[in-house]
């Protein structure tokens, strides 16, 4: 079936008044073409030559602009990639497309082999996935898609379908994460948090012995300049990491790389106030959420935040201490509306500083400190400023009444993303494009930024940072 015809069998939307169509010519026209392109009519790839399968963080975000084209596509994105959550709770990475040759992505699914080394810990057997995670922005993305038409959400239970594995995802990470004891979640692998080569994992990952070069074969090669992406030594540390995880049959907690992530738990905070919005409007309490998101705040400052630095650091959990690497990761938390107040503006400070230079030296929010020895415009999470993590930031940036600096950054990141085709990411200095071309989350956060007016304003609670501005969003 081509992917025309997968497009026309979906069921059809209700009659509803959406935005106005875009003219052709728009950078909204543009942005939704590069999700028609990208769609296999179940979900939405982030790049059809380079990611040829479905990744988790990627389509939570993808959704949350998809829901302003089509929400019925944005729920399929959601469930397609829920139907592929495992028993522990888990929800893999990638989920892979059968029909995309195993030689076109490393690593394919003959070197997680998901259905028979996750057994143990529930892998399904009928799709295909890694083992690993990324970040849990998915309950955020799925109130945000029920805010875009809530009546075609209730008609198709899909709140009521997707609860129970979002909360079953929570509580995997809650629980079977918490490596360090203090109430936070930890990664066990440097593409969970999904900034793959930042320097904050240089420290840790120096202590894992690398799997040889001759042991596998990198499919990235063929698709992006060497100089740009990680190096072999690097990848063969990954590639270890991951072999020693599957080995132990993705058991949690044995590993010799464990590492609490600022952004990581900051996107848990949020789904976890979601979570407590989606339990809501299904007639339950959500009090209970709010509160545990409320001590994952507390213990996010507690356990990694610098007052000196006057920003959030990586927690090295079998290293022990602070990773004091400055990654755009420990600015993030910025979006979550119960920090306290001397914090917010402390991160403000630095994001505007020498270190991000954002309004000053940068159009887009750097991947990585300016000052940093290690610092690359152009290398993989290493400089570079990427679209996703500048959509954050243009949210928190809003949250605490910034919202002149947020306008700014909504503006540059349009342009940005326009110019360039929707790259993946781009110089942070010059706004060049780098990586992949019509990138499926530049192009979906393009449209939800088009979707607000400039100036438009945010509460303080819950997660009325994204949803405040939605169309028919009920307020809990």
């Amino acid at each position: 079936m081509d992917r025309t015809a997968q497009l026309t069998a979906l069921p059809a939307e209700p009659a509803i008044a959406y935005d106005p169509p875009p003219a052709a010519d728009s950078p909204q026209a543009r942005a939704a073409r590069v999700l028609t392109d990208n769609w296999t009519g179940t979900s939405t790839v982030p790049s059809r030559r380079l990611y040829p399968h479905q990744w988790s963080w990627d389509s939570a975000f993808i959704a949350i602009g998809l829901r302003h084209v089509s929400p019925l596509r944005a729920q399929t994105e959601l469930e397609t990639l829920l139907a592929a959550q495992w028993a522990d709770g888990r929800v893999p990475h990638i989920v892979f497309n059968p029909s995309v040759p195993l030689d076109a992505y490393f690593p394919s699914p003959d070197f997680w082999r998901s259905s028979t080394a996750g057994r143990a810990a529930g892998a399904p057997r009928t799709v295909q996935t890694s083992g690993i995670v990324q970040p849990p922005v998915h309950a955020l993305a799925a109130w945000l898609v029920h805010c875009a038409d809530p009546g075609l959400s209730r008609a198709r239970g899909f709140l009521a379908r997707v609860h129970p594995r979002l909360a079953a995802w929570h509580r995997y990470l809650l629980h079977r994460r918490d490596l360090g004891g203090g109430g936070l979640a930890s990664v066990v692998h440097p593409w969970e948090q999904g900034m793959d080569n930042s320097p904050c994992w240089d420290a840790p990952l120096a202590r894992v012995t690398p799997a040889p070069a001759r042991s596998f074969r990198r499919a990235d090669l063929d698709h992006g300049a060497a100089e740009d992406r990680p190096t072999d030594l690097d990848y063969g540390r990954y590639v270890r990491l991951a072999g020693d995880y599957r080995d132990r049959g993705y058991a949690d907690g044995q590993g010799e790389f464990a590492v609490e992530d600022p952004a990581f738990n900051a996107l848990l905070i949020a789904s976890e106030h979601a979570l407590a919005r989606i339990a809501h409007e299904l007639g339950a309490v959500g009090t209970a959420r709010h509160t545990r998101a409320e001590r994952l705040t507390a213990a996010l400052v507690e356990r990694l935040w610098d007052p000196t630095e006057g920003m959030f650091f990586c927690r090295d959990v079998r290293g022990g201490g602070l990773i004091e690497e400055r990654g755009v990761s420990g600015l993030v938390p910025l979006l979550l509306p119960g920090l306290p107040h001397d914090i917010a503006a402390a991160l403000v400070r630095t994001l505007t500083g020498p270190h991000f230079g954002l309004g000053d030296t940068t159009r887009l929010v750097p991947s990585y400190d300016l000052l940093g020895e290690a610092f690359d415009p152009h290398r993989y999470w290493r400089g570079p400023a990427w679209f996703n993590t500048s959509w954050l930031l243009e949210r928190g940036l809003r949250t605490h009444g910034e919202s002149a600096r947020a306008d700014a950054l909504r503006s540059a990141f349009v342009r940005a993303a326009d110019d360039t085709g929707f790259a993946e990411y781009v110089d942070p200095y010059s706004g060049e494009a780098c990586g992949a071309l019509g990138f499926g989350w530049t192009a979906a956060l393009t449209l939800d930024l088009l979707h607000l007016p400039p100036g438009h304003g945010v509460s303080g609670t819950g997660t009325d940072t994204f949803d405040r501005s939605d169309k028919g969003g009920d307020r809990a």
